[in-house]
């Protein structure tokens, strides 16, 4: 391939200019650059300022994206398009996800806490004889891009939706093998933009049912730029909802409908279960948010009469767990529970099936972080929003102290 005059400029540009310049990685830098830009033009159908009958999109900005190489780590920018998507055939999407389990597994080794299935891993990806010095510059250079993803700014664009919620897995708490092995909270928080798009915005991990955990990890993403967010789904984790009374004053909050389904029938007879939740349901398939109302009022009257715990409960939910009805229709199913984010915790734990049992909670941030930074760039790059921009643009029409109106058929 030979490079053009603007690539080679560039390069000779480089040279010449010689101090602190890493010159084989820069050349490399602006090889991979250049194929990214010939294959984005092929995508395209027209190079940068063409006018071509070919062209079938536009151009939209760059993402950056780290790139480990033999040369060392080198930027390259992504060419985001107007419709469509595009990842460059040089780069794997997957391949940060397969260093960080790599990284992991073998920190486990060399800390000796390893057992036969890890041995039998490790071996099958070719770790047998890896030194601790190999370990720690594959666990350095992941956990530079974890970190930058994790402190990244978030003032670009209003998140009006955000949802968080835990899974759970297994850290030891000290290392070696004398540490104990206990169950640790690994908290997410996505939000969808003023747009429509999704975006990942945090990760953090430790114990879900503490406020000042919780405290903590909502005020960093506020002191990251986080703004115009008008909801917040989650579940009921007693600490969670103590600190969004702190941290987001005046945000409404709407609780997981699936996980207070559950919670229901926890409180009632197996043979009845069937029941109860169908009865549940029916409340959220009414076309209005007044419907809505009148059927959950109606619902906990009939349900109250047949098992008493079942009243209480509802009252006390009752504003939390209808909080979507003072939002767009449109928006109903995809705002009313943490189904989303219950897709993000299954490929979570998906991977992290494969280590099992984490050595140090650092190991945990180093593989969910790879997981979530390949997860944000397939949505970032995905050709359908979330939520289409018509929709959000009725977001921003109501007024938060309006009284819910009633949703006409073609908002549906």
């Amino acid at each position: 391939m030979a490079l053009p005059q603007s690539a080679l400029s560039e390069l000779l540009e480089a040279f010449r200019a010689g101090d602190g310049v890493d010159l084989i990685r820069e050349s490399v830098r602006v090889a991979l650059q250049e194929l990214i830009e010939l294959e984005a033009t092929e995508r395209i159908g027209a190079a940068p300022y063409e006018r071509t009958e070919e062209r079938v999109t536009e151009r939209n900005g760059h993402r950056p994206r780290m790139l480990t190489t033999k040369a060392g780590d080198v930027e390259l920018r992504i060419p985001k398009l107007r419709k469509g998507s595009f990842f460059p055939i040089i780069l794997e999407p997957r391949r940060r996800i397969d260093q960080a389990l790599y990284a992991v597994v073998m920190e486990a080794y060399v800390h000796g806490i390893s057992t036969r299935s890890v041995d039998d891993l490790v071996e099958a990806m070719g770790g047998t004889g890896v030194s601790k010095s190999e370990v720690s510059r594959i666990c350095a250079a992941l956990d530079e891009q974890v970190g930058a993803f994790r402190t990244r700014s978030l003032a670009h664009v209003e998140f009006p939706y955000v949802y968080l919620d835990a899974t759970y897995l297994h850290v030891r708490n000290a290392p070696g093998k004398g540490g104990q092995v206990v169950s640790m909270a690994v908290v997410v928080a996505t939000g969808v933009t003023a747009t429509g798009e999704r975006e990942i915005l945090g990760l953090d991990v430790g114990d879900s049912e503490d406020e000042v955990f919780w405290r903590a990890f909502l005020l960093s993403l506020k002191q990251r730029g986080l703004a115009g967010v008008r909801l917040v789904i989650s579940d009921q984790h007693s600490g969670l909802v103590k600190a969004l009374g702190r941290a987001f004053q005046g945000v409404a909050h709407q609780r997981c409908r699936v996980h207070f389904a559950r919670n229901l029938l926890a409180h009632v007879p197996k043979a009845q279960g069937d029941y109860v939740a169908a009865a549940f349901r029916m409340i959220f398939a009414q076309p209005t948010a007044t419907d809505v109302d009148a059927a959950w009022d109606k619902t906990r009257d009939e349900l109250a009469a047949r098992f008493p715990k079942l009243g209480p409960l509802m009252d006390e939910a009752k504003a939390e767990v209808l909080a979507f009805t003072g939002f767009p229709r449109a928006h109903w199913r995809k705002i009313w529970s943490t189904n989303p984010l219950e897709r993000v915790n299954k490929e979570i734990k998906r991977r992290a099936r494969v280590v099992g049992i984490f050595p140090n909670t650092a190991a945990v941030i180093r593989l969910v972080g790879a997981v979530l930074i390949d997860m944000h760039d397939e949505w970032i790059a995905g050709e359908r929003r979330y939520l289409s921009e018509g929709s959000m643009a009725k977001l921003y029409q109501t007024s938060n102290t309006e009284p819910v109106a009633a949703i006409e058929n073609g908002d549906m």
